[in-house]
Formats: structure tokens, sequence, C-alpha cells
């Protein structure tokens, strides 16, 4: 399960319609417990360098920079997400390629119907896709 904050998706949200029409992306950081629950406590708006519609890479900078924080506030970098601005929320080839960690979290936002976007999470490893469900918390 993945806690997050309904302000950390409304902050979300409004960056990927920002930078319509090219993806939006980020990171997000928490801590996870025990029982393998992952708590978001912040979603950080990253850069995307690529400014296309179809793909996305994640400011160096920005990246650095927002793990610094996550460190000096005794949280992990969870993982990324990024906006699908005219397709489903659900990893494209592209994303299962370049999926690099199986333990990080991949959040997918969709604006394909932009009066009801839907934010999903994943696991990649391979082709292999496992969708977690998101609950938000205030």
């Amino acid at each position: 399960m993945i806690y997050l904050q309904l302000k950390e998706y409304e902050k979300l949200l409004a960056h990927a319609v920002k930078c319509l029409p090219e993806e939006a992306c980020g990171l997000v950081g928490g801590r996870r417990d025990e029982e393998g629950n992952s708590y978001i406590e912040k979603v950080y708006l990253l850069e995307n360098t690529d400014h296309s519609r179809e793909h996305f890479s994640l400011d160096p900078r920005g990246q650095l920079a927002a793990v610094k924080e996550m460190r000096a506030r005794g949280w992990k970098p969870l993982g990324n997400w990024h906006s699908h601005p005219a397709s489903p929320s659900r990893p494209s080839e592209e994303d299962k390629r370049l999926a690099y960690d199986s333990s990080a979290l991949y959040l997918i936002l969709s604006l394909m119907e932009r009066s009801a976007p839907v934010l999903k999470a994943f696991h990649i490893q391979g082709d292999r896709v496992e969708k977690e469900e998101i609950r938000y918390i205030q």
C-alpha cells in the first residue's frame, strides 16, 4: 500500500498540467514501514530535460538536491513519477526498459482525460509489472 498526502498529489497534478503538452516528472521521498507500506512525505517536481511529449529525463541537479533533502529529513528516495499527457497510466515499453530498480515505485499520471486524471503506482522488473494501491490521506 502507498499512502500519499492529498496536498502532495494536488501539487504533482498542478505541475503536470502546467507542463502540458510535455511529460512532467519528479521524485517521491518518504519512508517504508516493516510491512512494506510506503508513505510518500514529499513529491519533488523536477524539470524534464528532454522537453518531450513521449519521454522524460530527470534533471540531474534537481535529483541531487531532492535526494540531499530526503536524507537530511531522514527519508528515503522511494521512486519517481511522470505524466502521460495523452496515454493511459500504465508503463510504456520505454518505461519498462528504463526501470532500473525493482524496489522503486514508479508513479504514472495519465492526463488523457483532462477532467479525470488517473494516478497509478507500479513496481517494475523487466517485463513484469505489479500495480500498487494508492490511498490518499489528509
